[in-house]
């Protein structure tokens, strides 16, 4: 009799799939993350790459503290002015939607915003002679994050995001949309 039940559950341990908890209080992650920031020029004139480290808090809520390094280029005349932005950030990423095994959600995170911003590599002139206006700067501001994220096993997550900033301080412009895609390791 004990052989017929424990070829039973083998047999249903074997067909199902088992998942280790996910999502438990206090867990930590590596996220790593490249996208593109809104605009119409080729790919390399715009993009950021960013890193951090979130903190799972109750019912799949996490904190998030990353640093970001983004560069896009203007164009004026037949010369491309580079503004690079060297940022931290930290928030909290809210569930908003997934599903009962937590295999997939919807987050919607809202962060605060430091940086520092540099237009054209801190050089003032460019080489027609025409002088830039427009300074380095620090900026500050906050964001707003949805993320689609999906287990691809029980320690890494892929991340779909769509994301904006609004940033004072920057004689540049102030709303920064962008899209990206990332990976996170839970260790």
């Amino acid at each position: 009799m004990n052989t017929y039940i424990f070829t039973i559950i083998m047999l249903i341990v074997s067909t199902t799939s088992l998942y280790a908890q996910r999502l438990i209080k206090g867990q930590k992650g590596f996220e790593a993350s490249i996208g593109l920031i809104s605009d119409k020029k080729p790919l390399h004139d715009f993009f950021y790459i960013q890193a951090g480290m979130t903190i799972n808090g109750k019912n799949g809520n996490y904190q998030l503290w990353a640093v970001e390094y983004s560069h896009k280029n203007h164009e004026f005349e037949s010369y491309s002015v580079p503004v690079e932005t060297y940022a931290a950030e930290g928030g909290y990423s809210f569930v908003l939607l997934g599903d009962w095994a937590k295999n997939i959600s919807l987050n919607l995170g809202i962060t605060g915003v430091v940086g520092y911003e540099v237009i054209n590599k801190s050089e003032k002139m460019l080489p027609n002679g025409a002088v830039i206006q427009n300074k380095d700067s620090f900026i500050y501001g906050g964001g707003l994050r949805l993320s689609l994220e999906t287990y691809l096993n029980d320690h890494i997550v892929m991340l779909l995001q769509g994301r904006t900033k609004v940033v004072w301080g920057t004689s540049v412009e102030r709303l920064r949309p962008s899209a990206g895609i990332g990976l996170r390791y839970i260790f």
